[in-house]
C-alpha cells in the first residue's frame, strides 16, 4: 500500500506504512498471535502503528485481505492504463494532470472502458502492452483509436500488425518506380509514365 500510495502521489500515507512495516518486520513473534492474546487494542498498542493500520492489519489477519489494498491496486492499475493510452496520444502525464485540472480532458470518463479492458486483460501489463499493439497498428494507417477500440480489438491483436515503412522513390514531388526488364526510371505524371531522364542523385527517398 505504501508503494500504491507513492505511486498515485498521495503524501504522508507511504511513510505511515512504511512506518508500520519497520515494526512489524521488528517484532518478536507472530502478529497474529499478539491479536489472538490482546486483539485489535494490542496491535493499535505498538508503536508506529495507528489506529487505521491497526484495523487493516486485523482485516488481514482475519481474512487474508485487505479491501482498501484491493481497491487501490485496481484504482492503480485504472490508473496506468489511461496513462499508457494517453501517452500514446502522444500526451504526457504532465500535460495529462495539467489538462484535467482545466477539465480540457475529463479522466473519469476514461475510468469505465480502462476498466473493462483491464478485466479482459487481467493485469495492467497485458492492458498496456494491448493498448501499445492497437497504437502502433493504427497510427501506421493514420487511423483514430480510442480505449474501447483495445477492447473490442481484444481478440484479433495477434494480427494487427502496424504497416511496414518502405523506402519510396520520388522525383520533383512526384512518384517514381524502377522497371527491372528495362533497366529504367519513370516518373508518373499527370497519370502518365514518363521515362526518367535526370541524373539519379536527383531522385528523392521517403519512408512511406
Amino acid at each position: 500500500m505504501a508503494d500504491l500510495y507513492r505511486i498515485n502521489g498521495v503524501a504522508y500515507k507511504p511513510a505511515a506504512y512504511e512506518r508500520a512495516i519497520r515494526m512489524l518486520e521488528s517484532l518478536e513473534g507472530d502478529i497474529r498471535e499478539l491479536y489472538k492474546k490482546k486483539g485489535l487494542k494490542g496491535i493499535q498498542a505498538l508503536s508506529g502503528i495507528g489506529e487505521r493500520t491497526a484495523i487493516k492489519i486485523e482485516e488481514y489477519v482475519r481474512t487474508k485481505k485487505i479491501k482498501a489494498y484491493e481497491e487501490l491496486k485496481e484504482k492503480t492499475a485504472l490508473r496506468e492504463i489511461i496513462t499508457t493510452f494517453f501517452r500514446s496520444k502522444g500526451i504526457s502525464l504532465e500535460k495529462l494532470k495539467r489538462d484535467a485540472k482545466k477539465e480540457k480532458i475529463i479522466y473519469a470518463r476514461h475510468a469505465a472502458p480502462a476498466k473493462q479492458l483491464l478485466e479482459l486483460a487481467g493485469s495492467a501489463m497485458n492492458a498496456k502492452k494491448a493498448i501499445d499493439t492497437i497504437s502502433a497498428w493504427a497510427l501506421s494507417r493514420g487511423l483514430d483509436y480510442t480505449l474501447e477500440t483495445v477492447s473490442k480489438r481484444w481478440l484479433e491483436l495477434d494480427t494487427l500488425k502496424p504497416k511496414e515503412k518502405v523506402k519510396k522513390a520520388f522525383y520533383h514531388g512526384d512518384p517514381m518506380v524502377w522497371s527491372e526488364q528495362k533497366k529504367k526510371w519513370y516518373v508518373m505524371k499527370d497519370n502518365e509514365w514518363l521515362e526518367f531522364a535526370d541524373s539519379e542523385d536527383k531522385i528523392e527517398w521517403r519512408m512511406i
